[in-house]
């Protein structure tokens, strides 16, 4: 079997064991766009990218009905050049860039579906905010104007550990902030439903903790 060939059997079995309420992002960085456009073939629109420059250049190169994810650490000076098309900011990790989100997409008429991220991996090179900081937060967004964004949950990583102890913790932890934040600021907004954690190497323990988006990369293209 080529290696092309076994993307689209590798997307069909993560396929498989995922939950109606659960889809995959296809994480593309690194990757050839040959092999972006094998995954494409077999069906898959939903893609993701960490780095804007990346993106763009994956834009100009592959379909133009492909869904592109942002779940990169994301300055607030290159969200102009990805308003006009993302389907998804999932790392958003302060007030000032969501204002920044929120400006870009009311010059493009859009309004930009956003997710704000934790931190609860040990790792201190994660970005994201501190459980305890984003209600707060939640308060804040609530007293700005922004019309041409909409928060729909909460995004994060567990810990680059073999500890599925460990991972199972911190999925739980996000699970259990998402539920308070749902109960004391969204509780009546369905739109506010998406949880997006598990990568290639966890993301089977992140659905037990109630993932609806998987972001995988390196499990997808594996020979």
């Amino acid at each position: 079997m080529t290696h092309l060939t076994s993307i689209a059997k590798n997307i069909a079995h993560i396929q498989q064991q995922l939950p109606p309420h659960c889809k995959l992002i296809v994480v593309s960085k690194y990757r050839e766009v040959v092999e972006i456009q094998a995954a494409y073939d077999c069906g898959h629109r939903a893609f993701a990218e960490n780095r804007v420059q990346a993106l763009l250049e994956r834009v100009e190169a592959l379909p133009n009905d492909i869904e592109w994810h942002l779940i990169g650490h994301l300055q607030t000076n290159k969200v102009k050049y990805i308003a006009p098309f993302i389907s998804m900011i999932h790392a958003v990790d302060s007030l000032k860039l969501l204002q920044e989100i929120n400006k870009e997409a009311a010059k493009n008429q859009r309004v930009i579906p956003c997710l704000v991220q934790l931190h609860v991996a040990q790792e201190e090179t994660k970005f994201g905010l501190d459980p305890l900081e984003i209600d707060a937060f939640m308060v804040s967004a609530k007293q700005e104007p922004l019309d041409h964004v909409r928060l729909l949950g909460l995004m994060a990583m567990a810990s680059n550990t073999d500890s599925q102890q460990q991972i199972h913790a911190e999925f739980q932890q996000v699970s259990d902030t998402f539920k308070k934040v749902k109960a004391s600021h969204f509780a009546q907004d369905d739109a506010f439903c998406e949880l997006s954690i598990g990568m290639s190497s966890d993301y089977p323990i992140a659905i037990e903790h109630g993932s609806t988006l998987i972001r995988v990369g390196s499990a997808v293209f594996a020979q």
